[in-house]
Parts: C-alpha cells; structure tokens; sequence
C-alpha cells in the first residue's frame, strides 16, 4: 500500500428491488459483531447510513437510500432496522481508498 491509501470495509447486499451498502469501521469488528451479537452496533459501523447503488453493484455510486426505497425492500423505512439487516444478510467487501 502506497502512502495516502487506507484500507476500508462495507457490507454489500443485492436485494430484490435494488443494492445497498453499509460501511464499516473494520472488517475484524464486522466479523466479531457476525459472531457476538453483544459487540454494540456503534462499535461496527462507521455510521447508521444505507446507502443505494441503484443497481450497481457493489461498486456503484453511493447515494443515501430514500425511506421509500427501505420500505420496499427491507419493511420499515426505519435505517437502524435496515442497518442490521444489511449486516445480517450482506457480504463483506475491503477497498482501498486514496486519502490526500
């Protein structure tokens, strides 16, 4: 890894009516949050945002999921819920990110 480039991690998850994607602050804290659920939430994600890739993949442009879009998909428009059924059901992605 060269200087200025950070490894970061999100949880990806291809519902049925679009992409949404969770970041975490780690993938270990991810992995220990999947494994003991008394990890707190606020220890594993980096916020309580779910963002939509509008069928794009893992990779597509992130913007904020809309209520409508997590009632269609997830049952509430409540993000927290959503959040941990991301996490739930999503898989585990790294990226490299270039900080200047």
């Amino acid at each position: 890894m060269t200087r200025g480039e950070a490894t970061r991690a999100k949880v990806f998850f291809k519902g049925e009516h679009d992409d949404f994607v969770v970041v975490v602050d780690s993938a270990e804290d991810y992995q220990k949050w999947v494994s003991d659920r008394s990890t707190p939430l606020a220890q594993v994600v980096s916020s309580f945002k779910v963002f939509a890739t509008h069928r794009h993949g893992p990779h597509g442009r992130l913007e904020g999921a809309s209520n409508a879009l997590l009632e269609n998909e997830f049952g509430t428009s409540n993000e927290d819920e959503a959040v941990i059924k991301i996490l739930e059901k999503g898989t585990l992605q790294e990226f490299e990110v270039c900080e200047t």
